[in-house]
């Protein structure tokens, strides 16, 4: 687009049903090496919903129309109009359209519709890529029903997959085979898929509950074939959880699953055949760390959850996107946490959210759930459309009750199996179901931003009463003012805690819970402002809130010190327990920044440490009914990124010298404890095993806080782990602790150890990835010359997602480097950006997120980072994706 031509913004008001319904949709492909010609056959009729008009208007993106036909009659060309994104012509109320189109998938770097990853075909049409490969009605509310017909070379492309069962199969022309595809459900098109390719398929099967046998297809290189086998029980252990949880049953023949290597998402849930990014399905121990085995098995139970929530019930609009994708997070999330640990996994979600979805609430691209407008729909696959929308059906499962919630779900798959709704469908089934009023709770699709709960307490010793006073207040946003939002139903769970531990609760004018925990409330606000008072309470307590996080808000209670350790310490839930942890640390490293800014930044080892946070810390280590996973996250300090996005002004040099400093004192004065518990935790045995990966979490942690002392036992220590690990977990840990490590012991091995990983791995490109994610990632004053010298290296490509995350979203997510004072980094950014914006607009869109808070950094790198964001929006030709999150990033407030 042109910068004097701006793209107008689509808005939820101006949704209108779709004048034409297509009841049935034939596609025909004709692969071929120079061009693809695609011949779509279109069953149309008017809908009867529509207003009355006879103009078909069809959407179509770089495409070659070759003819177009009506009832068996070629329309002659001055009967319709092509424009850059539309076909319009005239038609009766029901007709057989058919036209051809021809498209050319080898040099389609958008990775979007149809084109090629390392010589096979593969598609992504989610949310608008099927406009890339022919004329159609592009939009979720217009579902038919697909057959799908491939034509290709035998020898290059003997694998031929689309969305359904295969119907029929033959040979053509010399050399060339086909094969014909059905799927028997209606889909919109953004649901489609075709894979062609030479690949090799591991096979295995799933029985129902109702006994049919499904036939379960993993699509992979050759070479990939071992690496199957943790994808493969992953989906059979989703198809058991979603029966036993949601009494979703799955309703096709086949499941199949194709990994590619170019890939701009995780997965795609197309029906029948998902398409996989292979950072998302393939996974050894010798290739694949631990965290990376469980996104895997959460990315794999994702894709196939979508199948009901999803695909059997869609979203009427992209406005309604969370409808499928916060309810199908929550339902991961719920399937992660059963295969491993709840708490654990509450807090790794947690520390997503408030980490970065908080920041995405807090900047100019803040949006509701439930968005009012966009200009492209590609920059609204967000971590609010995704975790924000997971953590509202959290909170409706929290107010329902499993058994309500249960009750919900199976009214909604009921209600509108084979539908494209909306969100307040979604939410009125769960209504219905529970016979609760849930109009207020609705708001929480409409605002943005993150609400703060304000918290006042008072404690009466001669009546023993407790007073909690609990104002709720949503802060301006791009769309609205905080005087104009809505107060929010927000679930807050809590307890009460006491020298000893918990206490009971009793809620005033109401009887004792009834329950085998009475230590435990949910509190369910609904007011700008409230207060509880609870009775019987025999001493001042602290208060245990947001208690397993039950809502996504930010907190504001005058804690201290000592609060926070009587919770680390006494607190019965453990997720508060962590919590506490995390929030001394954070007042400890406060501190330190406060101290250190006002002697200008100099001899930061001279400034005194609060010692409670090390009583917290020895307390969790001694405790022997405390899992590793769990010690584990309590060692670990809060990141940088989390400490930026709770400042009110981000001074990156001293959040990350801060931080140092006090993982510094931590390992010193914890390094005996530290370095029995790494001794302890040896493993010979490898396993994914949830016990498994906590102890390695465990004993990886501890090594990390050893190598910050300089004692040559601990380095090598770390050495011979990097030499003889037997897991990519340990190994690749070891990896970054010495390439990351100042010491000049390590530092005079550093480049020795790069080679030889590089050595090893060159031939897999998902451990390579790490190898350049790990030198992006390094605090050393060098690493953007590194960096710019690593994108000439074979290993890297700009035009593969996976490797420019890795690099270039590795290096901008290094704070210390990227937000240099003097703008290297950001002038680096720009760079990118511009030869992404023509090459892969959703890619370039996104990696300009660091850019766009600038208006929290100081005044110099302020300056700095504005006109970075005005040089691209100077250029002459922007993508929409490109444009709107760089045009809203400069809009004044």
């Amino acid at each position: 687009m042109m910068k004097d031509a701006q793209p107008n913004p689509i808005f939820l008001k101006d949704y209108k049903v779709p004048d034409f319904l297509i009841i049935q949709t034939d596609l025909v492909f004709d692969l071929n090496e120079l061009e693809t010609t695609v011949t779509t056959t279109l069953d149309i009729q008017r809908n009867p919903l529509a207003k009355n008009h006879n103009e078909l208007v069809l959407h179509g993106e770089s495409l070659d129309l070759v003819s177009v036909m009506i009832n068996g009659n070629l329309v002659p060309s001055k009967q319709y109009v092509v424009t850059p994104e539309t076909l319009a012509l005239v038609v009766p109320d029901q007709c057989t359209f058919v036209c051809v189109t021809k498209i050319k998938p080898q040099d389609n770097t958008s990775l979007e519709g149809l084109y090629q990853s390392n010589g096979m075909y593969c598609t992504q049409c989610e949310a608008e890529g099927f406009r890339k490969i022919t004329y159609y009605l592009d939009q979720p509310d217009v579902m038919s029903v697909f057959s799908t017909t491939i034509i290709a070379d035998k020898e290059k492309y003997p694998i031929l997959l689309s969305n359904g069962n295969l119907v029929d199969q033959g040979e053509s022309d010399v050399g060339r085979h086909w094969v014909k595809w059905e799927d028997p459900f209606k889909k919109p098109a953004y649901l489609f898929a075709l894979v062609a390719g030479d690949l090799a398929c591991v096979n295995d099967s799933f029985t129902t509950v109702s006994g049919k046998n499904v036939a379960i297809k993993i699509y992979v290189e050759e070479k990939d074939l071992d690496k199957c086998g943790h994808a493969l029980v992953s989906l059979k252990n989703a198809m058991r959880w979603d029966e036993k949880v949601y009494g979703r049953e799955y309703d096709l023949d086949i499941f199949m699953i194709v990994a590619v290597d170019d890939f701009n998402m995780g997965a795609m849930e197309n029906k029948g055949l998902n398409i996989f990014n292979t950072s998302c399905v393939l996974a050894s121990k010798e290739t694949t760390t631990d965290s990376a085995f469980q996104r895997v098995e959460g990315v794999v139970a994702h894709e196939y959850f979508h199948n009901w929530s999803g695909n059997r019930v869609t979203c009427r609009d992209w406005f309604q996107l969370s409808l499928k994708e916060g309810f199908t997070v929550f339902r991961d999330q719920e399937f992660s946490a059963d295969m491993g640990s709840h708490t654990v996994k509450r807090i790794e979600d947690v520390t997503l959210l408030r980490t970065l979805q908080f920041a995405e609430d807090a900047g100019p691209m803040a949006h509701p759930v439930r968005p009012s407008s966009f200009i492209e729909i590609s920059n609204f696959y967000t971590l609010t459309i995704y975790e924000k929308g997971s953590e509202i059906v959290r909170m409706l499962h929290t107010i329902l009750g499993k058994e309500n919630f249960r009750k919900g779900s199976d009214l909604y798959f009921e209600r509108h199996d084979g539908q494209a709704v909306t969100i307040d469908d979604f939410v009125n089934a769960m209504a219905a179901a529970a016979d609760i009023d849930l109009a207020q709770f609705k708001q929480w699709y409409n605002q943005a931003g993150t609400p703060v709960l304000t918290v006042s307490d008072e404690y009466d010793s001669e009546s023993l009463e407790y007073r909690l006073t609990i104002a709720q207040h949503s802060p301006d946003t791009p769309e609205a003012k905080s005087t104009d939002k809505a107060a929010l139903h927000i679930p807050l769970s809590m307890g009460l805690i006491g020298e000893a531990g918990a206490l009971p609760l009793i809620l005033k004018g109401e009887d004792a819970a009834d329950t085998q925990d009475n230590t435990s409330l949910v509190l369910e606000l609904k007011e700008k402002e409230q207060t509880f008072v609870f009775t019987q309470v025999y001493e001042k307590p602290v208060p245990s809130l947001l208690r397993g996080f039950s809502a996504p808000v930010r907190l504001a209670f005058d804690y201290t010190r000592d609060d926070y350790l009587r919770i680390m310490l006494k607190d019965n839930d453990t997720f508060c327990r962590w919590d506490a942890g995390q929030q001394l640390a954070v007042s400890i490293m406060q501190d330190i920044i406060y101290r250190y800014q006002k002697q200008n930044y100099e001899d930061i080892e001279s400034l005194s440490i609060d010692f409670r946070l090390l009583i917290g810390l020895r307390s969790v280590l001694d405790d022997p009914t405390m899992d590793e996973a769990m010690k584990a996250l309590m060692l670990t300090l809060p990141s940088e990124k989390y400490l930026a996005e709770i400042s009110d002004v981000i001074d990156v040099r001293a959040i990350h010298d801060a931080r140092q400093y006090l993982l510094r004192f931590i390992a010193s004065e914890l390094q005996n404890e530290l370095w029995a518990l790494y001794n302890a935790q040896a493993m010979p045995e490898y396993s994914v095993s949830a016990g498994e990966i906590a102890k390695r979490s465990l004993k990886n942690t501890a090594l990390a806080y050893l190598l910050l002392v300089d004692q040559p036992k601990y380095q090598r220590a770390c050495i011979e782990q990097y030499h003889n690990a037997n897991n990519m977990t340990d190994q690749s840990t070891a990896f970054r602790l010495i390439c990351h490590s100042s010491f000049s012991a390590l530092e005079s091995i550093k480049k020795d150890i790069l080679a030889d990983f590089y050595n090893r791995w060159r031939d897999n490109s998902l451990v390579v990835n790490q190898w350049l994610g790990v030198q992006a990632a390094s605090a050393s004053r060098d690493t953007l010359t590194v960096v710019q010298s690593l994108m000439e290296h074979e290993a890297f490509s700009i035009k593969n997602p996976n490797k420019v995350r890795a690099l270039i979203g590795g290096f901008c997510g290094n704070a210390i480097n990227f937000h240099d004072i003097k703008g290297s980094g950001y002038r680096f950014l720009v760079e990118q950006i511009l030869v992404l914006n023509t090459m892969n607009p959703q890619i370039a869109a996104r990696l300009i997120t660091p850019l766009t808070r600038w208006r929290q950094y100081l005044p110099e790198q302020q300056k700095l980072m504005k006109q970075a964001l005005e040089d691209v929006l100077a250029v002459e030709t922007l993508s929409k994706d490109v444009y709107e999150v760089v045009s809203k990033s400069l809009q004044s407030h």
